[in-house]
């Protein structure tokens, strides 16, 4: 056990020789490096060798014993380092692990012995970091501590201690891991977990865990300085000549619209009685309706005849297309219409002006003759564009 001890501190000698070289060392890199101090608090917790005490009542002719222990604590850890780089650190510090203890009650009855024991003291590591983002980080520490522990026993009754303050210092590896968290470029936070090797100052060995929360501060820090952008001048508008508004003509003016017109001469004043030759005065009535058609683009030109209801129909028709052939034939000559612009039509006395009562009897009298005047008619309708 004592061969295992030397070599162990050799080892952590070592350990702190190459922690203090690196520390001298020239390769620090100026962006990352500086100076840095911080605190954590947090839980500790040791597992206390029951079985060794035990075996020591035993011994002193106790035929067991009872025991609870006292196996948490409130530890906390204040150190400062130096950053090398973002990746590499050296961190010295001091620490103090608190308290812990047991009671024993022996069987038989009559005796108990109770320890206490502090823990606190010096550390040196080498720190690594490895960035996961700009802000958060895991960190993975191993290094050296150089413990005091200081032993209090107590026995009561039966139970004689022969040395009640027992006390050791020694020197052990320290390994840890944690997580980081930069709120900015000089304030952090640290989550850690760490285990002490510790020396009992009784001849035990073991392990006190600290579990942790800090603050580290890094002096001289300085937010990043933003890389400067090439400031790119707007590009320059030069004011053109607005392009010649193209004015369209006034579009032509749409044609003259269709000229329908129907007018309605009276047979008996084209016509006498049961004729079909134009006389005279209905020769003036049709000049002056042609006068009024100057300048017209004919489509085309209706004529109907029309009969009263007195005679046959057979001899009606005939006298109603006579006559609507004879207006055509008048206007053809007399004011040079062509042929194929006037439909002529007679249409008997199918389609009256009177009304079935207005006119009473079937015989030719004047009378009735005089009221079936409206009957007796010649219709022109006139299609076409002025």
């Amino acid at each position: 056990m004592k061969l295992a001890r030397n070599k162990l501190a050799r080892a952590s000698g070592k350990l702190s020789l190459i922690a203090l070289a690196v520390l001298a060392s020239s390769f620090a890199l100026a962006d990352d490096s500086g100076w840095y101090a911080g605190a954590n608090a947090g839980q500790s917790s040791a597992k206390i060798d029951d079985a060794r005490i035990t075996s020591g009542l035993l011994g002193s002719g106790f035929s067991g014993a009872t025991i609870t222990d006292d196996d948490r604590s409130t530890g906390y850890k204040i150190f400062g380092g130096y950053q090398y780089n973002k990746y590499l650190a050296v961190e010295a510090g001091y620490f103090d692990l608190g308290n812990f203890g047991f009671n024993a009650t022996t069987v038989p009855a009559g005796g108990a012995l109770s320890g206490n024991i502090k823990l606190k003291g010096f550390n040196m590591d080498l720190v690594g970091t490895l960035p996961i983002t700009e802000k958060f980080s895991v960190l993975g520490r191993i290094g050296a501590n150089y413990a005091d522990a200081t032993d209090s026993f107590v026995g009561t009754g039966s139970v004689n201690v022969l040395d009640p303050n027992p006390s050791k210092r020694d020197t052990n590896l320290k390994v840890g891991v944690g997580l980081q968290y930069a709120f900015t470029p000089a304030l952090a936070m640290r989550a850690e977990v760490e285990r002490y090797r510790i020396n009992d100052a009784v001849g035990n060995k073991g392990d006190i865990d600290l579990v942790s929360l800090g603050l580290i501060y890094r002096f001289g820090a300085k937010s990043p300085t933003p890389v400067p952008v090439a400031y790119v001048p707007p590009p320059v508008v030069v004011a053109q000549a607005p392009a010649p508004v193209y004015v369209a003509p006034p579009p032509p003016p749409p044609p003259p619209p269709v000229l329908p017109r129907k007018v309605s001469f009276s047979a008996d004043s084209l016509f006498d009685f049961d004729k079909a030759s134009v006389k005279p005065g209905g020769q003036q009535e049709l000049d002056k309706f042609v006068a009024e058609l100057k300048g017209t683009q004919f489509d085309v030109i209706n004529v109907t005849g029309h009969t009263d209801r007195i005679g046959s129909h057979a001899y009606n028709q005939k006298l109603s297309e006579r006559r609507a052939d004879a207006v055509k034939g008048y206007l053809m000559t007399s004011a040079g219409i062509a042929g194929d612009k006037i439909v002529a039509k007679g249409v008997d006395g199918a389609e009256p002006v009177t009304k079935p009562g207005d006119c009473k009897g079937t015989k030719a009298t004047k009378a009735l003759i005089a009221c079936l005047q409206p009957d007796r008619r010649v219709e022109v309708e006139v299609v076409g564009t002025r």
